[in-house]
């Protein structure tokens, strides 16, 4: 994409001005969606971000641009720019850059873009046709086919100088059924990798993406309003992980960290957790939606066990964060593209499998409720403070799953949650989503087994 020759040229551009570090991030991405409602292809986009950025450090001070124009007089440009902005001083440092091979761990074995259009339709219409299929009170369906292709280079100061070709596929599938109070209900399937056009041959399939939104639907259409109050609640495997990602997973980044804005900052070896929590974010996982080979600042990416047991193990640091914590990067620097300043972000973050039976779980639980499937919320990554919605809910009394109902939330505060998981399954499950935060959006993965949190607030009717 850029030669190692120009490279040279824009970090001595960059580090003139007396920046002790200097990176160059480049990226050429085709981003291609077809959007299907009610069984016919309703839109087709492609999209392509390409561009380039320099971001130079002076000690705790950092500064990047960004341009589109990826010529050497533009990139000379970019970098004149961050050293200008850096402010007055002398090159103090020497420059060697050394190719770097990483090993790719997640093979692609059809690219999407090799793939006609109307294949991606049929996979579409077949799982909305498997949805429609599924009961006559599903009203419409709706289906996105995406993939993602991203070409990078990553060069630094440091000596790395890297390529990575990041290809991402999914299917979501949205179905609304008509409830029996006259209203309506939505349920919903989202599965994707970073694979290829093979993930419908190897991991996904359309019919079963399409009925799963559909018996989501269908049961909540069925459903009564939850009731309130402070109960034990059973949260479901996969995307039920999204309370441990937003609620703790946030104050675990550098970002927050870093600057004393963490209700974890500084608790490195002290217990945060019940001891039957383990958490972990992998950004090393083959073909997982949220891996990578190296992150956005090229540095590999890591297997880090952040809780472990109830005791606060590690955080998940970028760079520049790095350098004001005086900790080693951990391979958990992100950015959406090149337009955004990367900092610490999760990769595939969860709860570890535990000792305890599904079945034990919400046999102890004499009333409460099932969260089966959660939805998306809101937290204050300072204090910890979530608010989340239950997609899939059901009530649980003497220890068995009654009658589902709808408009349930959990209300609380992330670093007593994780006291608060006294039960941990053994079904453990990652489920994928996009995660907004101030790099932009970026795939990452949520998961765990089933849990039962002992005491949470229950917000409904």
């Amino acid at each position: 994409m850029i030669s190692k020759e120009l490279c040279l040229k824009v970090q001595e551009a960059a580090v003139s001005t007396g920046a002790d570090y200097a990176e160059i991030f480049a990226e050429n991405t085709m981003n291609h969606t077809i959007n299907m409602i009610s069984r016919k292809v309703d839109t087709i986009n492609d999209g392509v971000v390409a561009g380039a950025a320099v971001r130079v450090y002076k000690g705790l001070r950092s500064v990047m641009a960004a341009t589109v124009d990826t010529s050497e007089e533009g990139l000379l440009r970019c970098a004149k720019k961050a050293a200008a902005a850096l402010g007055e001083g002398k090159q103090e440092i020497s420059i060697t850059l050394r190719d770097r091979i990483y090993t790719n761990i997640h093979p692609i074995l059809v690219v999407p873009s090799s793939i006609s259009n109307a294949e991606k339709a049929d996979v579409l219409r077949r799982a909305c046709d498997s949805a429609y299929a599924y009961d006559s009170r599903i009203r419409q369906v709706t289906g996105t086919f995406l993939d993602v292709d991203q070409k990078i280079l990553i060069a630094n100061t440091e000596g790395v100088y890297a390529t990575d070709r990041r290809v991402r596929t999914r299917l979501s599938i949205q179905a609304i059924a008509d409830a029996k109070d006259g209203g309506t209900q939505t349920g919903s399937s989202n599965p994707g990798r970073r694979m290829g056009f093979e993930l419908f041959d190897q991991v996904v399939n359309a019919e079963e993406t399409g009925r799963e939104a559909a018996r989501q639907a269908v049961v909540m259409s069925e459903a009564g309003y939850a009731p309130s109050g402070v109960m034990p609640v059973a949260i479901g495997n996969g995307f039920g992980g999204v309370i441990f990602h937003e609620a703790c997973g946030h104050s675990l980044e550098a970002s927050s960290v870093a600057y004393g804005l963490s209700q974890f900052s500084g608790k490195l070896g002290e217990k945060i957790a019940n001891e039957k929590v383990t958490a972990i974010d992998d950004g090393t996982i083959p073909n997982a939606w949220g891996s990578l080979n190296f992150d956005d600042e090229g540095t590999p990416t890591q297997k880090k066990v952040l809780i472990e047991n109830g005791v606060l193990k590690s955080y998940m640091i970028d760079k520049f964060n790095a350098r004001r914590m005086e900790m080693a990067p951990t391979g958990s620097g992100r950015r959406e593209s090149f337009e955004y300043t990367p900092t610490s972000r999760m990769s595939n973050t969860y709860i570890a499998e535990g000792t305890d039976a599904n079945d034990d779980i919400i046999a102890s639980i004499d009333n409460g409720l099932y969260a089966a499937a959660m939805g998306g919320g809101s937290v204050n990554p300072v204090t910890g403070e979530f608010n989340f919605a239950v997609r899939e809910g059901y009530l649980v009394r003497n220890g068995k799953v009654c009658e589902p109902v709808r408009g349930a939330s959990l209300v609380g505060r992330g670093s007593d949650v994780i006291m608060n998981i006294d039960m941990v399954g053994q079904s453990l499950l990652l489920a994928e989503g996009m995660c907004g935060s101030s790099s932009g959006s970026i795939p990452t993965c949520v998961g765990q087994p089933m849990i039962r949190v002992s005491s949470i607030t229950v917000g409904g009717r």
